[in-house]
């Protein structure tokens, strides 16, 4: 299989940040494209667009599957940093595995040949010993609900595709940032264009691989027709990786403002997780997590086509306040 003789590509989560980023590719490279979005339609010349409601055991997926021999399956229930919900796991069990399945068995009957998942590094666990990263071959340890989750849908998906339903493709990404990041990142940029000192430069022994939408979504593309990648399970990041204080610098010196980074203890920054009662944010911050992406460098002849330094001028462009141009 090779992507010139894909018929049509089905991307899930389409509206979303990396979905989003998936289709825009797709549709550069011409080929044609069918989006499930969860109520509005969307109109965009040569992409079918599918309202399917919520991700779950009964979303029906027939009309978006129609024609369809290729699936990229970004919709998720995401990861929450402050779950409301009764039962967290079960929640996150409904959209991403009962969901997942149902996409995948409904893709079975469409004659689907191929089906990229895309997944999370927290599969492999919540971090690594520095100089010791994480390959994709490795013991599976998800600690969180989400997490837990997506690990059993590679699985149920694993067994799916172990009967001759279609090749499968898993992808674990680590934290993803470019245009339109959200979150964590986004509210780091947002601090850094104000002027706000954040005491985290003293954080410069740990290492944490990062990727750059630009190369996850060429990741992607690769897969789709790809021989060598049915069956397989990748890791991706931008081959580069960054100490807390490195990203920030790094960071800054995209938006075009001076690193405020006072060097407070790692210490007293871990501490104060901890009084705060959110470890999981030291974790983050301070903690180390490296991904190995030499098998998928060496069995796709893959590399990622944009580095560090790019992908942070893209994420950050439309906030930056000086110097645009490095």
């Amino acid at each position: 299989m090779s992507n010139n003789n894909i018929a049509r590509v089905l991307v899930t989560g389409a509206t979303g940040f990396v979905g989003g980023a998936v289709v825009e590719r797709l549709v550069h490279e011409e080929l044609p494209v069918s989006i499930t979005v969860r109520r509005a339609a969307i109109e965009r010349v040569g992409v079918r667009a599918f309202p399917i409601g919520d991700l779950g055991p009964a979303t029906d997926w027939t009309a978006a599957l129609q024609g369809c021999d290729t699936v990229v399956h970004c919709s998720a229930r995401v990861h929450v940093m402050r779950d409301t919900a009764d039962d967290p796991l079960a929640a996150y069990r409904v959209a991403n595995v009962e969901g997942t399945m149902a996409l995948a068995k409904q893709a079975v009957a469409a004659g689907v040949r191929r089906f990229i998942f895309i997944s999370t590094i927290k599969v492999n666990g919540e971090g690594t010993i520095l100089g010791q990263p994480y390959h994709a071959d490795d013991h599976p340890a998800p600690a969180d609900p989400y997490a837990i989750s997506k690990f059993e849908a590679e699985r149920e998906l694993q067994s799916l595709a172990a009967s001759g339903a279609f090749e499968l493709v898993i992808i674990r990404p680590p934290l993803v940032y470019g245009p339109g990041v959200k979150a964590n990142f986004l509210r780091m940029a947002q601090l850094m264009v104000l002027g706000v000192p954040l005491p985290l430069g003293s954080v410069e022994k740990n290492r944490r691989s990062f990727v750059a939408l630009d190369n996850l979504t060429d990741l992607i593309f690769i897969c789709l027709g790809h021989p060598a990648a049915a069956g397989q399970v990748f890791l991706v990041s931008d081959g580069e990786d960054l100490s807390t204080a490195e990203l920030l610098r790094r960071t800054a010196r995209a938006l075009g403002v001076p690193p405020r980074l006072p060097r407070l203890p790692s210490s007293l920054l871990s501490m104060g997780a901890i009084l705060l009662a959110r470890p999981d944010l030291w974790q983050r911050l301070g903690g180390t997590l490296q991904v190995d992406i030499t098998t998928t460098r060496e069995r796709l002849g893959w590399n990622p086509p944009v580095t560090v330094d790019q992908g942070l001028r893209a994420a950050v462009k439309d906030m930056r306040v000086g110097v645009t141009s490095r």
